[in-house]
């Protein structure tokens, strides 16, 4: 038997994750008034020495929480699952939302009216002093006008702090706090006085001195909090718990960890410090088993049962840290996503394999928590154990969407394209989403923007106009296309235009948080910032990079495919015949429903079976995905009501009909990869601030809805404001050739370039991947589609109507988590649009 199955959690482990499933997220004020105090009292000190004041008033003021059951303490907010406001990036969008963030469509937060009015108070003291506000001024009106076209956006960190990092864990469970400050001195005793460089590096050893000294401070307020709980203790148990977590905290992690015990809570205290010091998402624990598993083979007093319940707390742990953004951001990253993403497997640093006993403790740990953090990862190669990947299969078809798959045939020599050494790019990690990096060595500014492929096509056809304005260069539009090469012409114009001024925002941002915002704490964890005396956000990294990322690649893809066919190949219509039915919409209301979305929400069983009949008579088909994409399609175009022949609709029709990505067609695929090569190669001709390069990413998080709303109609037969295709993955509903031939498309795209990640959603029926045969199935499948130089890919295994069910009644489905783009999340909480976009992916099935 292949099949191993799953123990069950503890109770323990039980009630922590009923905590997380009943909090309602609140947005709390102690940060942001500590803060600002600090900043007040700090004022014409060097930025970095500021930093740390405001670091060491967190660090020695916010309030100590420790929640019932834990075992694995050190907590950001009072309440769970809740957020505190970092307004010294951006603030005036939270204000805008205290009467209406409670309400709005995807992810609410509570916000007291004494927490508002706390908030109020603080923000006073921050207009013209915050990153946003520097960043703007830096940014040219061709920049600002991008982004408000919908072209491209730099909000994640024009609004907020950078994150996208993995700190190096295991220096701090060898040799604690001490270590990093023992370190600080040393590199200030053997500065030259005589050297004018010395003098900023003075002021940033100072820092990390300062913040690592309160750090140390709040472990030792978690150990006195933890002794007071265990004094007013009756319950023998639970008090030898607090005792045993009150000398944990005084150990750790000012000191390194002795035993696996400890190195779990020094390994969640960094954690915590580095979401505290900055509002940052996807900070990632990286790899995860390859640190803390010579912890666990070092520890022989340890019950294995026990050392798995400390993990899945560390599990409840991750899910318990959250952030807020302002109301459109929050579409776009939809299900409370915080992105950390901790990854097991693959290669060390020399090339061995690199799996043990911690990898698989990990995946034994989701099937124990079930909930959408961490973002949980395996690294695949062709030394990879078959009965790792087995075990990985078995995660999967929980139905979690987890663990994402990772090739390191294609991601380490991407790596060392960029300048990264063999050694380093074989230990690389996963941070947010899809991104690798060599782990704390690099700033990646990964996910610096998402740049939308789709409208630039858009832009394309109409001139470099954008509606009524100009927006790009003039070039021919559509109406004067002889042949696509006119199209190819004028799209690689109006890139090279949209992807400099996507630079120069990317640029200005990244200025703008290495004046205000250096981080002393996360910068003593990076690599050789300590050796270089200077912090991450100035270029102290080994490694520096920035990465935006794109979508509608195959939108844009199927659109060219689409336009060579009908108009230039086969002269079915004409450009300007087409140009007329896309300024039209073919016709439809802005807006409108896709009918055959329709056709999926509203099917009588009468309907379905005599749909089924009709493609089982015509192509004989009985696999049951292909056979209910089938259905769906069926009916999408046999509706009660009449046919639509206005020109506009057969012209709709024509487009609709055409072969498209995902189906293992060259002509097609090929053309999508070009479009995509387009964006990469122009991204990767810049460099950023901190002397690092420019590389190219291709996912979308969940902006491929919002986004989506941006884009008129295309010639795919796409209608205006429809959701554009996820990542890489091809168009929902149009990869009807199976997952093999779907998986064959995606691997053609030339993932290497794409270096800072690709997203490849795969969607399963469960009974694919039931039995001992449905796991070798699974992993045949990611083995080939690594052996065609795929990146990655991830599933959802669940069915439509599940699905359908969860959104009308969704307290029964709370604990439901779905793969949403680079992230799980409880499909109840994600706005119905983005549930509608994950319904409607195409049920694979081998």
């Amino acid at each position: 038997m292949i099949e191993k199955g799953f123990s069950q959690p503890t109770d323990r482990i039980k009630r922590l994750k009923e905590q997380i499933l009943s909090a309602r997220p609140h947005v709390e004020s102690e940060r942001a008034v500590l803060v600002t105090e600090a900043f007040k009292a700090s004022e014409g000190l060097p930025a970095i020495t500021r930093r740390a004041k405001a670091a060491e008033k967190i660090f020695n003021e916010l309030p100590v929480t420790i929640r019932d059951d834990e075992l694995i303490v050190g907590a950001i907010t009072k309440n769970p699952r809740s957020t505190e406001i970092c307004p010294e990036f951006s603030f005036d969008w939270v204000e805008a939302e205290f009467d209406t963030m409670a309400g709005r469509v995807a992810d609410p937060f509570e916000i007291p009216k004494e927490t508002a009015a706390e908030l109020h108070e603080a923000f006073k003291y921050w207009p013209g002093k915050t990153t946003s506000d520097l960043a703007a001024s830096y940014m040219s009106k061709e920049a600002k006008d991008c982004q408000a076209a919908g072209v491209f956006t730099v909000g994640n960190y024009y609004f907020g702090g950078v994150g996208h990092v993995c700190v190096d864990y295991g220096k701090i469970l060898a040799e604690g706090f001490r270590g990093v400050i023992a370190d600080a001195v040393m590199e200030l005793e053997k500065l030259d006085p005589m050297d004018p460089g010395s003098i900023k590096k003075e002021q940033f050893y100072n820092a990390i001195i300062v913040t690592y000294s309160a750090a140390i401070n709040f472990a030792h307020r978690y150990a006195a909090k933890a002794a007071e709980l265990a004094n007013a203790e009756s319950n023998p148990t639970r008090k030898a718990e607090l005792q045993q977590i009150a000398q944990n905290c005084t150990r750790v992690p000012e000191n390194g960890a002795r035993t696996f015990w400890e190195a779990c809570q020094a390994m969640w205290f960094v954690q915590c410090m580095l979401q505290i010091e900055s509002s940052g998402h996807s900070i990632s624990p990286g790899r995860f088993d390859q640190y803390m598993d010579p912890f666990l083979q070092a520890d022989t007093s340890i019950d294995r049962a026990f050392a798995q319940e400390l993990i899945d707390c560390i599990w409840i742990k991750l899910n318990d840290v959250n952030k807020t953004r302002d109301e459109v951001s929050a579409q776009a990253f939809a299900g409370y996503a915080v992105f950390q993403n901790l990854c097991v497997g693959g290669q060390t640093p020399d090339g061995l394999d690199a799996t043990n006993e911690v990898s698989y403790m990990c995946m034994e740990a989701v099937s124990h928590v079930r909930l959408p953090a961490p973002s949980f990862s395996i690294r695949v190669w062709q030394g990879s154990p078959d009965a790792f990947l087995f075990r990985a299969a078995e995660v999967v078809r929980l139905g979690l969407g987890v663990p994402a798959v990772y090739n390191d045939e294609v991601i380490i020599p991407s790596l060392q394209n960029r300048g990264v050494t063999l050694e380093d790019a074989r230990d690389y990690g996963i941070v947010g989403c899809v991104e690798p990096q060599a782990i704390h060595k690099t700033e990646g500014w990964h996910d610096a923007a998402f740049f939308n492929v789709a409208k630039v096509m858009e832009i394309t056809m109409n001139g470099g106009k954008a509606g009524d304005q100009q927006l790009g260069p003039v070039t021919n539009p559509m109406a004067d296309w002889t042949s696509i090469d006119d199209f190819y012409a004028a799209y690689e114009a109006q890139m090279s235009y949209f992807v400099r001024y996507l630079v120069e925002a990317d640029n200005c941002v990244d200025l703008a948080h290495a004046e205000r915002a250096p981080l002393p704490f996360q910068s003593a964890l990076v690599d050789d910032c300590m050796g270089r005396g200077m912090s991450v956000q100035e270029g102290g990294a080994i490694y520096n990079f920035t990465g935006p990322q794109a979508f509608g690649v195959a939108d844009t893809g199927d659109s060219v495919y689409a336009m060579k066919k009908f108009v230039f190949d086969e002269k079915k219509i004409t450009s300007a015949e087409l140009k007329e039915a896309l300024d039209a919409n073919f016709g439809m209301a802005i807006g409108e429903a896709n009918p055959a979305a329709a056709a999926k929400d509203d099917m009588t069983e009468e309907r379905v079976y005599a749909a089924v009949q009709k493609v089982l008579a015509h192509s004989g088909s009985t696999d049951v995905a292909t056979l209910k994409n089938e259905v769906y399609a069926t009916l999408a175009n046999e509706t009660d009501a009449p046919a639509d022949t206005s020109k506009y609709a057969q012209i709709r029709r024509l487009l609709d009909s055409a072969p498209a990505f995902g189906n293992d067609i060259d002509a097609v695929d090929l053309i999508a990869r070009r479009c995509a090569q387009t964006y990469c190669k122009e991204v990767e001709k810049y460099t950023n601030p901190r002397g690092g390069q420019f590389q190219a990413g291709i996912y979308p998080v969940s902006a491929n809805v919002l986004f989506g709303k941006d884009v008129s109609a295309l010639p795919d037969g796409r209608p205006a404001k429809a959701p554009l295709a996820d990542g890489v993955s091809p168009r929902q509903g149009k990869d009807v050739n199976g997952p093999t031939a779907a998986a064959n498309s995606v691997a053609k795209l030339d993932h290497f370039i794409a270096s800072n990640g690709t997203l490849y959603n795969q969607k399963f029926l469960p009974s694919a991947l039931a039995g001992d045969a449905g796991l070798q199935n699974f992993a045949s499948l990611v083995r080939s589609y690594f052996d065609h130089k795929g990146m990655h890919v991830q599933f959802n295994v669940i069915d439509r109507e599940t699905l359908i069910e969860a959104q009308k009644n969704p307290d029964a489905h709370r604990d439901l988590v779905v793969r949403v783009a680079g992230y799980s999340a409880q499909f109840v909480v994600l706005a119905k649009e983005v549930q509608d976009d994950i319904i409607s992916r195409t049920e694979q099935s081998f």
